[in-house]
Formats: C-alpha cells, sequence, structure tokens
C-alpha cells in the first residue's frame, strides 16, 4: 500500500505528465541499495528488494511502497519472485562482487533485462566487465577519483569509461594561458573533443564563437589511450597557429 508520500508524488508527477514508471529489481538491501530503493519508490516506480537477510529490510522506511524478497540474488526463482522478467532495470548493489556480477549477467542473459549495473569494489574486475558489456561502478575507485579531484584539481581525472574501454569522458586541466581561447582550439590542438564546459556552477555545451573563461572547468571525450597526451598539450601554452 502506498503511503501519504508516495501519493502525494505521483499525483504531482501527474499533472505534470512526468511520470513513465518502470519496474526495478535491486539485489542487496544495504546503505546503497536501501537509499536507491527509497529514492526510486518515492519517483513512482515499482520497486523490488532482493537479500538474503531479512533484517536487512529493515533499513526501508515504513512508507517504502515497493516488495521485498528474502533469497539469493541470482537464484532464478528468487529473481523470478522479484519479477525481473518484467523488469526495465536491475542493480546488483550487494558486498559480494561475484554475487553483484553473477547476479547482473543472469539478469541479462536469462531474463533480457536492459538496464544493468553492478557494483564492484576490485577496480580490476570492473575493468574486465565493463568490456564483457556489464556497466559498473568500481565504488572504491569513485571514492577515491572523487577526493583526488578535490585534493589535485590539476591533471586529467576520468569521469565515464564506455563499455569497450576505449572512450573517455574525463575533466581536464587548462593552463592559464589558454584563457580567452576559442574553445575549438581546444579541439583542433588536441586529440580530444569538448562535451561540456561547466561555468560558474551551470554546465554548458561549447558553441562555436564560445571561449575559454576563466574559473571554467572542461569536460573532455576522448580516447583512452590518447588522455595523457591531451592532458599534456593543455598544460602547456596553446601553440602558435600557422595562417
Amino acid at each position: 500500500m502506498l503511503g501519504p508520500r508516495h501519493v502525494a508524488v505521483r499525483r504531482a508527477h501527474a499533472r505534470c505528465g512526468t511520470l513513465d514508471a518502470v519496474h526495478i529489481v535491486i539485489m542487496g538491501c544495504g546503505r546503497v541499495g536501501s537509499t536507491l530503493a527509497e529514492a526510486l519508490d518515492t519517483a513512482g516506480h515499482s520497486v523490488s528488494v532482493i537479500d538474503a537477510d531479512t533484517q536487512a529490510f529493515r533499513r526501508l522506511s515504513s512508507d517504502f511502497g515497493g516488495r521485498t524478497v528474502t533469497g539469493i540474488g541470482f537464484d532464478r526463482e528468487v529473481l523470478q519472485e522479484a519479477g525481473t522478467d518484467r523488469a526495465s532495470a536491475f542493480a546488483a548493489v550487494s558486498s559480494g562482487d561475484n554475487s553483484n556480477i553473477i547476479a547482473a549477467r543472469v539478469a541479462r542473459e536469462t531474463f533480457g533485462v536492459e538496464n544493468v549495473a553492478a557494483r564492484i569494489y576490485d577496480q580490476r574486475r570492473a575493468a574486465v566487465y565493463e568490456r564483457l558489456g556489464i556497466p559498473t561502478v568500481a565504488t572504491v575507485r569513485w571514492t577515491a577519483d572523487q577526493i583526488m579531484r578535490r585534493l589535485l584539481p590539476q591533471g586529467a581525472q576520468p569521469e565515464w569509461l564506455d563499455s569497450s574501454g576505449q572512450i573517455r569522458l574525463a575533466q581536464v586541466h587548462v593552463d592559464p594561458s589558454w584563457i580567452g581561447q576559442p574553445l575549438r582550439r581546444i579541439e583542433r590542438s588536441t586529440p580530444a573533443r569538448i562535451a561540456f564546459v561547466n561555468r560558474l556552477g551551470e554546465g554548458m555545451l561549447p558553441s562555436e564563437d564560445g571561449v575559454l573563461q576563466q574559473g571554467d572547468v572542461v569536460h573532455v571525450l576522448v580516447r583512452d589511450d590518447q588522455l595523457q597526451a591531451a592532458q599534456a598539450k593543455l598544460d602547456r601554452p596553446p601553440p602558435t597557429e600557422e595562417h
């Protein structure tokens, strides 16, 4: 039964015409899983949460409107009970890397779930599974990257890697001598393409006549094996252009 909070949220979405509810299955009801489940449930989606420990469900609020299923997250009968056969998305966020990746693969390969993600603590495994087509979130690596970005603002900071392991989205440091230069010059001078620029806290796409301003944070798309080369060029003053 939906609580008052969920009824109000869904009515608000319905008035705005923005509710496009889907069914989502989450394996693991730890801090990440319970937080994710609550957020999706509040947004009006149908949610099933799987965990082998019934006590884990106590992390969910009394207002949670989704379903809880006790069992092993990669067991087919348990997944069936959770409605994985009709799910639009599946998240494996338990504390075990092996369990997460097995459950993610079963959800995709057996139940045909299109949107699948797995939390992985071992970043070396995460890279392998990404290449197998299973999107992963390497918890330790992500946390380390976020802290490094605040401690060491210079240098490239990877933000996303496509499933083939070839294309990287990264925040790059740009030498102050580039300020006032056309954004397109960065693309002409490096193997990178500007994805977007964060300016005064606002994201913006590069325009044909846009120039780099003081305080801009530049995010680029680049081949993974060319990221260091692109950063090396941006760490130096712009090259002299021939006319």
